[in-house]
């Protein structure tokens, strides 16, 4: 009899980086045999979504902009591809008919599919929502850093968080450092917690042999914030265009708010040396990646970027800010295909010291100049096996195996831990 996994995440699929996550977890679970049902949540205004491996019928999407949820879907971070309300302006009220909102959506497809094995996705009110509503089925919560990051931003849910989330069976985790930020912020053993990493499409993020980018073509991927390090790409190329009428840098991402408007008005300004492509899927991005033989990620926050595996994938070499994650668990594997730039003193969780920024610029701009220089070759290419979702997805897999029962709990199993 086939095992069953019930996956939820709280934002919708594709999207994001736990949207490509749940993509891809849910194709390679279908492959393996895996009985699947989905809950996410979508704008009211999105046509419905779909998921590769999962039937239409076990695919439950919660809708946000009307009632009883008659605002936009909170976002796991402030400013997302899509429009969102940030949770620290969510009111009383709001909050507890997002609470029940998910109870009353959550409890007949857990009655009906009778999961043996809950995989949610963010430490954060879902998944500590879930762990009280199904206190005796295996839960593993996926963590993104974001909701840990959300914990610093929105104190008064932080408790909520922890109490819910430290009675999951297993908390699985990007990098190694991910792993003791969750042992401090939840007081989880060590023993409950994995180290999955992320993954890429290896079959689209693929370099193409006898395609040579311009080396003056240089893409960034992301939202359109001050925390994704954009508005000081923009000063570094714009210093380095004025010099080499070769370049052109290429973006692609969305966002919402006053804040993406000002840079995509920005952005438009510098036409043509700076081309927007908006959001693009998958297929178009790796596409665009193979276009470009440089790719940046000034980033002040992150949890494992895969972003910067698919780039070197598609063959390009990377520029990125010296995030802890990249630091420890990319830099060692990506060796002469990545470089590194030391980031600004940061306040909070993601805003850069103001007086750090012009040295910022620098060395940004030095970085992206020797990038431009030096393309990266085929013979340099690192060895990307173990980022591949099939290599992640096993490494879930063995915890919903350790973690599954058979049925919908074990009436034995102490309710939660």
């Amino acid at each position: 009899m086939a095992r069953r996994v019930l996956h939820l995440l709280s934002q919708r699929p594709g999207r994001t980086g736990s949207g490509v996550t749940l993509q891809a977890l849910a194709r390679e679970a279908a492959a393996s045999g895996w009985e699947q049902a989905v809950c996410v949540a979508t704008p009211s205004d999105d046509p419905r979504p779909a998921l590769e491996g999962v039937p239409d019928a076990r695919l439950h999407p919660l809708r946000f902009g009307e009632p009883p949820l008659d605002f936009a879907l909170p976002g796991m971070s402030d400013v997302m591809p899509y429009a969102s309300s940030r949770w620290r302006d969510l009111s009383p009220a709001q909050l507890d008919a997002y609470r029940e909102a998910w109870r009353a959506h959550l409890a007949p497809v857990l009655e009906t599919f009778r999961p043996d094995v809950i995989h949610a996705h963010h430490v954060w009110l879902l998944s500590a929502l879930v762990r009280n509503l199904a206190p005796r089925t295996p839960l593993v919560v996926h963590t993104h850093a974001t909701g840990l990051r959300q914990m610093t931003l929105c104190p008064h849910l932080a408790d909520e968080v922890r109490e819910g989330v430290s009675r999951a069976d297993r908390v699985l985790v990007l990098t190694h450092a991910m792993g003791r930020r969750v042992r401090e912020v939840l007081g989880i053993d060590e023993r409950r917690i994995a180290v999955v990493s992320a993954g890429y499409r290896e079959g689209l993020f693929h370099a193409e042999s006898g395609l040579r980018p311009p080396p003056g073509a240089i893409l960034y991927a992301g939202k359109y914030s001050r925390a994704k390090g954009l508005p000081w790409l923009l000063d570094a190329f714009e210093r380095l265009a004025a010099d080499d009428e070769s370049l052109t840098l290429h973006v692609a991402g969305s966002g919402e708010g006053a804040e993406a408007e000002a840079l995509r008005q920005r952005m438009a300004s510098m036409a043509p040396r700076v081309v927007i492509h908006g959001h693009v899927e998958q297929p178009e991005l790796a596409a665009l990646m193979r276009r470009c033989s440089l790719f940046v990620l000034p980033s002040f926050y992150e949890g494992l970027p895969l972003v910067v595996v698919e780039a070197v994938a598609c063959g390009c070499r990377v520029v990125c800010t010296d995030l802890p994650a990249v630091r420890e668990e990319l830099a060692p594997r990506l060796g002469d295909a990545l470089d590194l730039v030391p980031l600004p003193r940061i306040e909070g969780v993601d805003e850069a010291v103001a007086q750090d920024l012009p040295g910022f610029v620098d060395r940004l701009a030095a970085a992206l100049e020797s990038g431009i220089r030096a393309v990266l070759s085929p013979e340099a290419m690192p060895d990307l096996s173990s980022f591949t979702w099939r290599a992640v997805f096993e490494r879930a897999e063995r915890v919903w195996e350790e973690e599954a029962t058979t049925g919908e709990g074990d009436p034995a199993r102490p309710p939660g831990r």
